[in-house]
């Protein structure tokens, strides 16, 4: 196994580590979501660094393309369960769990496609670009999420706790438009799969 794909499978490992800390207190107050923070954030440099050295180095592999995404689906999906948990008595909870659903039948449509793609004629179908966008975002909306009650709790200013949550409703947009854009892209795109 290649060292692309290694930092795909440390991605996936550091999910349920960074879900650990998230939800459970250990004593340490709101420093718990900076920890977690900081391991979501580490997660997500994997999936910027496997993808440069596969291209750079010419290590890209079958296994790569369908993992990576797969990793990528692990940690977005786990975070936002962990985020719709920690917000559920909130309107932004719910609406974080709708956009949530969306995302998660996204990627399942997604993932089904490219299994269909896979046992049809042994096509992996790699990310697109629009799905790497969409990935950023999430990303992006993610590590946000878990940091804001720490800096909530740190810096403790109304304006800045507002502007903060004004960022994440534009980011929560950002992310459904991108899930539904980059779904309908996959869609029209390997239509030939689901029409046969």
């Amino acid at each position: 196994m290649n060292l692309p794909n290694k930092l795909t499978l440390l991605r996936v490992i550091l999910v349920p580590v960074f879900m650990i800390f998230y939800l459970c207190d250990f004593g340490l107050g709101y420093w718990r979501y900076l920890i977690a923070a900081v391991i979501y954030i580490i997660a997500a440099c994997t999936d910027f660094l496997d993808g440069s050295i596969a291209r750079k180095y010419g290590l890209v592999t079958n296994l790569g393309k369908f993992l990576d995404p797969v990793a990528d689906k692990v940690m977005v999906m786990a975070s936002l369960l962990c985020l719709c948990y920690g917000n559920a008595n909130s309107v932004y909870g719910i609406l974080l769990t709708f956009a949530t659903a969306i995302v998660i039948l996204r990627e399942l449509a997604v993932t089904s496609m490219r299994l269909v793609a896979a046992s049809a004629d042994g096509s992996v179908i790699a990310a697109a670009m629009l799905g790497k966008i969409k990935t950023a975002i999430q990303m992006s909306f993610v590590s946000i999420a878990i940091l804001e009650p720490f800096l909530a709790s740190v810096i403790g200013a109304e304006m800045f706790a507002l502007v903060l949550r004004a960022l994440l409703y534009i980011l929560l947009i950002g992310m459904v438009v991108m899930t539904i854009w980059s779904g309908m892209d996959y869609l029209v795109k390997y239509w030939k799969y689901i029409k046969e």
